[in-house]
C-alpha cells in the first residue's frame, strides 16, 4: 500500500483551473481499485493519496495525473505494509 502526498508548485489559482480533470482522473483510479482514499491536505498546499496497487501502475497513473501533466504538483510516494487496520477495513489487511 502507499501514501502519496501531493505538493503543489504553483498558486492555488493555478490549482483551480485543474482541478476538474484532476477530479475525472482520481475518479478514474478509483474506478479501476487503484486507490483507496484521498482528499486536500490542510491547510491546502497539496493533497494525499492512499493507493493499494503495484508500483509500476501507481507510477504510471501518477504520471498521468493533469497536476503532474502541468507541472503544478510534486508527488512524495511512501510505501507501507498495513498490518494492522480498524474494524470494517480488513480487506486493506496486508499480510
Amino acid at each position: 500500500m502507499f501514501v502519496v502526498s501531493l505538493n503543489y508548485k504553483v498558486p492555488l489559482t493555478e490549482i483551480a483551473q485543474l482541478q476538474a480533470a484532476h477530479i475525472e482522473w482520481l475518479k478514474a483510479c478509483y474506478a479501476e481499485g487503484i486507490f483507496v482514499a484521498s482528499g486536500p491536505q490542510k491547510p491546502r498546499t497539496g493533497g494525499i493519496i492512499i493507493a493499494q496497487c503495484p508500483r509500476e501502475i501507481l507510477d504510471a497513473r501518477l504520471a498521468a495525473d493533469p497536476f503532474a501533466k502541468a507541472g503544478a504538483s510534486d508527488y512524495d510516494v511512501t510505501e507501507f505494509l498495513a498490518r494492522m487496520t480498524a474494524p470494517g477495513l480488513d480487506t486493506l489487511r496486508e499480510a
